[in-house]
């Protein structure tokens, strides 16, 4: 069976590049196989979209790369240029932000903080968002003087956080703030959820926060409500439904397998039914970041009269942070890798094999639920296939659905991962059997004409 397709949505941009195979061909020959390919217009796209919405308002606002979303030297310079600012969560990511061209007030340490990477920050003179009573404690020891934030969790309605202070123990941050003279910038949250409604409730219990801080004299003036911005994966909503009723009838027995072996993607089957949410869940959404954010700050803020929130922070003298990673990275980037070859497994599977593995471009605990781009001259029927990775791993399939592909590629052929620069390149890309770590080049577009630069490793 030839399964249903799943299109990866492109920039323009991108597009234009991969129309010419060759010219993939050749990137491939010079920088080596596999390869990331960074597009900085793209991400100076993106921000020039989110900059739109926020700039309809009346408030103030940063917006704060997330470094952590893609170690690319291309992306911090090009957010450093922009004039932005950036969240950065180690001390190595702070070292890369200075190099970038960041100075200390543009700088926001984030996330779980031991005491090497506070005492980091106090020298760096940076921001802090602080994630708990105990590095608020270090910090009024260490550098008094440092700007602060209050990363708070614990909102009704939202799921357990192991980041940030629980509002039950607010008060003793504020009173500690109080003891200490600290500056209190603001309170921040971060939500792994992009529904509006649960992410103005916690702006809601976050302006509370900061009328109970002024209360005691301090004078925050931010409210950080961090990412979370969704990226825009596939153009075809209808083909991404259709592919996943044809995997659910796969598992129920009902229709040919796209699975392979016992991969199941989160569901599980009892009593003739599939349940539970796949993990590739992320795939299905089809709204840009600069509509979520657009519905946020329209959105009713509970007991403030009807008031959107945007209203709210204007009328408050208000700034409004964010933290935005995914969505400024979105379709910036690129994963190519070759064909090594083709084989027919004992199952009867078609399994093209690649020279990377599956952590190069996606989570071990995830799937790519877009279709790989196959840039192949062959002539053949559309088919589905398999693609393997390098590593000696039963595991290691970069696929662990079939995949449909208009043509049957060859060894040589390159194939194309769309969308990987948020956390795939990066976050679990591995090194087992001494695979080289894998090479990152810049792509520009200039009077039509690319060039490609190489970061450092």
């Amino acid at each position: 069976m030839t399964p249903p397709a799943v299109p990866a949505a492109l920039d323009p941009l991108v597009g234009a590049f991969l129309a010419d195979p060759d010219r993939v061909r050749d990137a491939l020959r010079h920088f080596g196989s596999p390869l990331h390919l960074v597009f900085p217009q793209v991400f100076t796209a993106n921000l020039t979209a989110l900059r739109d919405v926020l700039d309809a308002g009346r408030f103030g606002y940063r917006l704060c790369y997330a470094h952590k979303v893609n170690r690319s030297a291309t992306f911090a310079r090009t957010a450093a240029t922009a004039g932005i600012s950036i969240d950065v969560a180690s001390a190595r990511e702070l070292r890369s932000a200075l190099d970038s061209g960041f100075t200390a007030d543009r700088i926001e340490v984030t996330g779980p903080k031991g005491l090497a990477l506070l005492r980091t920050a106090a020298e760096a003179g940076v921001t802090v968002n602080v994630d708990n009573l105990w590095e608020l404690a270090e910090l009024a020891e260490l550098a008094p003087e440092l700007p602060v934030l209050l990363r708070v969790s614990g909102f009704a309605g939202s799921a357990p956080s192991r980041f940030g202070i629980d509002l039950a123990d607010i008060d003793a941050a504020l009173d500690l703030l109080v003891r200490s003279r600290q500056r209190l910038l603001g309170v921040a949250f971060h939500l792994d959820t992009a529904a509006t409604g649960e992410r103005v409730r916690a702006a809601g219990d976050c302006l509370s926060i900061i009328e109970r801080a002024y209360a005691r004299g301090l004078e925050p003036t931010v409210l950080n409500i961090g990412g979370g911005l969704r990226q825009v994966f596939t153009t075809d909503a209808a083909g991404y439904d259709a592919y996943d009723d044809a995997l659910r009838a796969g598992l129920l027995g009902r229709g040919p397998a796209m699975h392979w072996g016992s991969s199941t993607f989160g569901y599980h089957v009892a009593e003739g039914m599939v349940h539970g949410g796949p993990v590739f869940h992320k795939y299905a959404n089809t709204r840009s970041a600069p509509s979520i954010l657009a519905e946020l700050l329209a959105e009713p803020l509970p007991g403030h009269g009807g008031r959107a929130l945007g209203a709210v922070l204007a009328d408050n003298l208000l700034d409004l942070w964010l933290e935005p990673g995914k969505a400024l990275v979105d379709h910036a980037g690129i994963t190519v890798a070759r064909v090594e070859f083709v084989k027919r497994a004992g199952n009867g599977a078609t399994l093209v094999h690649l020279d990377l593995s599956r952590d190069t471009v996606t989570a071990a605990d995830q799937e790519v639920l877009i279709d790989p781009i196959v840039l192949t001259d062959a002539e053949s029927s559309p088919t589905g296939v398999f693609f393997a990775g390098h590593l000696c791993l039963e595991r290691d399939l970069v696929t662990q659905r079939q995949v449909r592909v208009e043509a049957l590629p060859v060894p040589g052929d390159p194939v194309v991962f769309a969308n990987t620069a948020a956390y795939h390149m990066d976050l679990s890309a591995t090194r087992a059997a001494m695979h080289p770590d894998v090479a990152k080049v810049a792509v520009l577009q200039r009077d039509n004409e690319f060039s490609l630069f190489p970061e450092d490793r």
